[in-house]
């Protein structure tokens, strides 16, 4: 089973979006312990979640260990679930009030990072690591 899952092809292209969604989400958790009343517990109370400093802790947790590990390529597929999950709650909380005050032309403007983060993590999800990855190595 836990060979079925991270099973990867032998893409060698694969790195550049391991490359892309590692550092991303690996420097956005460090952000939200670095700054957060910009980034972590503030953002989250500003926007008006619950809990906003478990919240903060805990995203930028999953952030710094997720992106770390598809860095690596080690449980690619593991590690992409809860960043999809995040870019889903993402796009929840913050893209819709941006829909209704500014309009559909500012949304897709606003959240072009979100899309490529997302679809990237599903592109992770779908195909695994690639060849430069633990993954690969490993199993």
């Amino acid at each position: 089973m836990l060979k079925k899952i991270i099973y990867t092809d032998n893409a060698k292209t694969t790195i550049i979006i391991r490359l892309i969604v590692g550092v991303v989400f690996l420097s956005e958790g460090i952000q939200k312990f670095l700054l957060p009343a910009v980034r972590g517990a503030g953002r989250f109370e500003k926007i008006g979640l619950p809990s906003p400093e478990f919240l903060g802790s805990f995203v930028g947790f999953f952030e710094i260990a997720c992106g770390a590990l598809i860095l690596l390529g080690l449980f690619t597929r593991l590690a992409s679930l809860p960043l999809i999950a995040i870019m889903i709650v993402a796009f929840a909380t913050t893209k819709s009030a941006v829909y209704v005050e500014q309009g559909f032309g500012e949304l897709l403007h606003g959240s072009r990072t979100d899309w490529s983060m997302l679809l990237a993590s599903i592109f992770l999800l779908i195909k695994g690591g690639g060849y430069w990855s633990f993954d690969n190595k490993w199993f």
